[in-house]
């Protein structure tokens, strides 16, 4: 059974979306970001990079000892391996999933991302800011929209691809509307509709059960190298 080390959001999310469709067993450990469980000595063995999502498979494909992996896209390769499922093998499926997933890990969830700090959780509105990174969201989620104009999924069949990318776009936090993306709109309705994507973006609901508090912003907010 995997562990996965998880707070609802949506990294946490892409994983256990991609664990209910792959029906790989999986136990949830709460790593609470807004309290620094995440500075752990026991997570930080195996998320060094202090992020969840993480994984341990206590049974690799190999037979070895437990394998741990840290960052959401590589955990993502490392299931649709384990399972046989949503990566293609062959070389030009492969590619052109991986293509979009870097895509998802480099752009759209870090200018996403930013695009929810300064709209919501910044302390001092700031306008550049805030223009900078809304507009910024409007060019991916047109990236998005143009791709899907001819495609179902972004390369071709569901895949990993499109696990990463579902969970961060919630268009009212961002600015955005999907009247405005009515490819991404279908594409997106669709994923929605999938039991897997139902079950593993309600895991952990029930752990994230109040607002942001100041205590949780400054710890994940104001973060530093850190000194052993």
């Amino acid at each position: 059974m995997i562990d996965l080390y998880f707070w609802p959001t949506p990294n946490g999310k892409k994983i256990s979306i991609m664990l209910e469709e792959t029906k790989i067993p999986y136990r949830l450990v709460p790593v609470n970001i807004g309290r620094g469980e995440q500075f752990r000595p026991e997570f930080l063995a195996i998320s060094p990079n202090n992020r969840m999502p993480a994984i341990v498979d206590p049974e690799p494909a190999d037979g070895g000892p437990a394998i741990s992996v840290f960052e959401s896209g590589a955990i993502l390769i490392y299931l649709a391996d384990k399972a046989g499922q949503l990566l293609p093998k062959d070389v030009r499926g492969r590619t052109q999933v991986l293509e979009w997933l870097m895509w998802q890990m480099g752009g759209l969830g870090p200018m996403l991302g930013q695009t929810h700090h300064f709209r919501s959780y910044a302390p001092e509105k700031i306008p550049y800011a805030i223009d900078r990174y809304t507009n910024e969201a409007h060019r991916l989620y047109g990236v998005l929209d143009r791709r899907l104009k001819e495609r179902d999924y972004l390369a071709g069949e569901y895949s990993i691809a499109d696990i990463a990318c579902w969970p961060w776009l919630h268009p009212e936090g961002q600015g955005q509307s999907f009247d405005e993306f009515p490819n991404l709109k279908r594409w997106y309705e669709t994923i929605k509709a999938r039991p897997a994507v139902e079950k593993g973006g309600q895991a952990g609901a029930d752990l994230r059960t109040a607002a942001m508090d100041d205590k949780a912003k400054a710890v994940l907010f104001n973060q530093r190298a850190r000194k052993d």
